[in-house]
């Protein structure tokens, strides 16, 4: 097992000499004319960009994402983020006793925990329809893969199982509310939960890398997981009409706005709550690892976040 240093627990000024997985590996030009060698990087903690200067030729001309490489430099912080002065760069040989499983970050939630939470959800479920439609799907047939893809590639929850994690804490805060609100039905939401995000057991990839497949950039998870949800409904006999018009609107909806990429808004009650429980998910989870990834840079914000659109402050006050 890989014993050394966490990422995000480096800082300006350490030495750098570690193992990690390759992420991007290009060859750039600086304004002066001279080409050096750019890499992104990581390992199950935070992930870093470097630079290369000399001697790069080899290693770039071989080089692809997913490798696992050792890097040797040092770091720096440049306009407010951690980078690599990289002096030496190699792919890992087997006498380095190094697996790409050292570098895949696993949900920190107990898998078993999380599985048998989920099947109790499914078993809460009381109409027929709806339970027998999840067991298809995802016991049946998608299982594996459910339990252990990750819910997005870099944004939030993108670790092993983060899917999984992602779907228990929208279904508690959807379970929360159907206490304060009768009116929504709550079998009918707690399925759009489950089937959310379900698009992205093919829209990922999470072998050396988390990135996205080709029919996922092709098509994409909402319209993956409503394509193969509407194929499984017109299996089951007599499943009724409108509940399988208002699932399929739960799942087309839940990103919420048209600018966000969502097929449609949110147009019942029951969408509306879901729209907002997966934002709720998504953001803090996103938010707490943006600052737990650089808690030890100099400051007290962090970089510039394009998808938050803001930069977080990074609190070093325990209350």
């Amino acid at each position: 097992m890989l014993n050394q240093i966490e990422f995000n627990k480096l800082k300006a000024g350490d030495p750098f000499l570690h193992y990690c997985v390759l992420v991007k590996s290009e060859i750039k030009t600086a304004k002066n004319g001279r080409n050096f060698y750019y890499a992104e990087f990581k390992d199950k903690t935070a992930s870093f960009a470097g630079r290369m200067w000399d001697g790069f030729e080899d290693f770039s001309s071989s080089a692809k994402e997913g490798d696992v490489i050792k890097v040797k430099g040092n770091v720096e912080e440049f306009q407010g983020n951690i980078n690599i002065k990289i002096e030496a760069i190699r792919k890992v040989v087997d006498a380095d006793n190094v697996s790409l499983q050292d570098f895949l970050t696993v949900s920190d939630r107990n898998l078993d925990v999380m599985i048998n939470e989920l099947k109790s959800v499914i078993e809460s479920i009381k109409n027929p329809y709806l339970k027998r439609l999840v067991k298809e799907v995802l016991i049946a047939e998608n299982y594996e893969k459910y339990i252990h893809v990750p819910a997005g590639k870099s944004w939030h929850h993108s670790y092993i199982s983060g899917l999984l994690e992602h779907t228990l804490e929208i279904i508690k805060i959807c379970d929360l509310m159907s206490t304060f609100h009768k009116e929504i039905k709550r079998d009918l939401l707690i399925c759009g939960a489950i089937f959310h995000d379900f698009g992205k057991v093919k829209e990922l990839s999470f072998n050396a890398n988390f990135d996205y497949t080709d029919i996922g950039r092709l098509i994409g998870h909402i319209v993956l997981g409503t394509m193969d949800v509407e194929k499984k409904i017109s299996t089951i006999e007599g499943f009724p009409e409108n509940l399988k018009m208002e699932l399929l609107h739960l799942i087309l909806s839940h990103q919420g706005k048209l600018e966000f990429a969502t097929p449609v808004e949110p147009k019942t009650l029951e969408a509306i709550v879901l729209y907002h429980a997966d934002e709720l998910s998504a953001k803090t989870n996103a938010y707490k690892y943006a600052i737990k990834s650089e808690e030890n840079k100099t400051g007290n914000w962090t970089r510039f976040l394009p998808l938050a659109n803001t930069s977080l402050y990074i609190s070093r006050d325990d209350f």
